[in-house]
C-alpha cells in the first residue's frame, strides 16, 4: 500500500476508508450479492434504455460551451471514407467516421476527476487543489507537461487517476431503484430537501439499499426530447425537480445511506444556481459531497420518462441496471447508454 496523499481528511469524507488508492469510491458498494439481487429484478425481460440521443439537448444550455457531437467521416490516403469503392476488382465498400465529442454534454457520468475542492490536506496551513481520496491536481488530475528545450510537451494525459475509465472498468451494474418526482410534484421548479425526499419515497413504496443506484425522474429530458432542436429556454433553467445542496439532511441522508451512485433526468441533479450562497462554502455542495467526500458517481440527463411510465403501471421501483461510461482513458466524464431491464 502506498502512502496516503493526505494527514486530514475532510469532515464527512470516506477517503482512505476503500483502501489508500481507492479510485472507485461508493462503487465499492456494489458486492457480488447486490448483482445477484438486482438481477433478482429481472422478471419480464424488457429493456428501456435510458440515454438520450447523444445530440440532445437542444440548444445552448446553461452557457456550458459544451456542445453536440460533430461527425465527419474519416480521410485516409486524402480519400473520404464514406460509401468508398476502393479496389475495383471487388465489390467491397466502406464507411468510417470521426467525432469531437464533448463528454458531458448529453447523458453521461461524472467521474470522480471531475470536482475536487481547495483543502488542506497535507496541514500546512495552505488549501491546494485535491480530489477523492486526497488525488492532486496538477499531479494525478490534469497534470501540465512543459516543453524544455526542443522537447516538446508530453501529450495532456488528463486525469492519470479517477478518470471515467475506473468507473467502466467496474462494469456499472448494480440495482436501479427509481424514486418519481415528477409524478409527486409536476413540472414547476422545486428544490427537492430531505423532507419532500422522504415523503415521496414513502409515497411511492420506494426503498433504498447499500449498493443501490437511485434514479431520480423529473421529467426534464423527456419534454426536451420532445421539443426537439430547438426547446423553450424556460424547460432549461426554471422548471422540474432539483435536489437542493444546501438542505443538511438530504446531504446527510445521502452520505449515511449506503447508495453507490445518483443519476438523474435533469442537468446537474441538484439545483444550479444553489439555493443560498454561503462565503467559504462549495457552489455546488452536492456534488462536492459526492464527487469529492464519497466519490460517490453522478449521472446526469439521462431519459427516464418510459421507465418511469412504465414502473408505475406495473407497480414497480426497482430494475436491472447496466451504465458502464465509455472506457476512455483520462476523462473526467463520458458518455453512457445505460439500459434498465424489467
Amino acid at each position: 500500500m502506498s502512502v496516503p496523499r493526505w494527514q486530514h481528511r475532510p469532515p464527512g469524507a470516506n477517503w482512505g476508508d476503500f483502501g489508500a488508492d481507492d479510485q472507485r469510491g461508493r462503487l465499492n458498494l456494489i458486492t457480488p450479492p447486490c448483482i445477484r439481487a438486482a438481477a433478482a429484478e429481472v422478471r419480464e425481460g424488457r429493456t428501456f434504455c435510458l440515454s438520450l440521443p447523444l445530440d440532445r439537448p437542444g440548444g445552448d444550455y446553461h452557457a456550458l460551451g459544451r456542445r453536440a457531437p460533430r461527425l465527419q467521416p474519416m480521410v485516409r490516403q486524402g480519400r473520404v471514407k464514406y460509401n468508398l469503392h476502393a479496389n475495383p476488382a471487388h465489390p467491397d465498400v466502406f464507411s468510417d467516421d470521426a467525432v469531437l465529442l464533448y463528454s458531458q454534454f448529453s447523458t453521461h457520468w461524472d467521474a470522480l476527476a471531475h470536482v475536487g475542492s481547495m483543502f488542506d490536506a497535507d496541514g500546512d496551513g495552505v488549501a491546494e487543489i485535491r480530489y477523492y481520496n486526497g488525488f492532486r491536481g496538477g499531479v494525478e488530475v490534469g497534470a501540465h507537461v512543459p516543453a524544455v528545450d526542443d522537447v516538446p510537451a508530453a501529450p495532456f494525459a488528463g486525469a492519470t487517476a479517477l478518470g471515467i475509465e475506473r468507473l467502466a472498468e467496474t462494469g456499472l451494474q448494480g440495482r436501479g431503484v427509481l424514486v418519481d418526482l415528477r409524478r409527486a410534484f409536476g413540472d414547476a421548479r422545486r428544490l427537492v430537501g430531505y423532507d419532500d425526499l422522504m415523503r415521496t419515497m414513502e409515497a411511492q413504496r420506494v426503498g433504498v439499499e447499500s449498493g443501490d443506484i437511485l434514479c431520480l425522474h423529473t421529467g426534464q429530458t423527456g419534454v426536451l426530447l420532445a421539443q426537439g432542436e430547438l426547446p423553450d429556454p424556460r424547460y432549461l433553467d426554471d422548471a422540474f425537480c432539483h435536489l437542493d445542496g444546501c438542505d443538511e439532511r438530504l446531504l446527510a441522508w445521502i452520505a449515511d445511506s449506503g447508495i453507490a451512485a445518483i443519476a438523474a433526468d435533469n442537468f446537474a441533479v441538484e439545483a444550479v444556481p444553489p439555493a443560498r450562497r454561503d462565503a467559504g462554502r462549495a457552489y455546488e455542495r452536492l456534488h462536492e459531497l459526492c464527487l469529492f467526500k464519497l466519490g460517490m458517481p453522478l449521472g446526469e440527463l439521462w431519459y427516464l420518462a418510459d421507465l418511469a411510465q412504465w414502473l408505475d403501471a406495473n407497480g414497480r421501483t426497482r430494475f436491472l441496471l447496466t451504465a458502464p461510461p465509455l472506457r476512455l482513458p483520462g476523462a473526467v466524464g463520458a458518455p453512457v447508454t445505460p439500459v434498465a431491464t424489467v
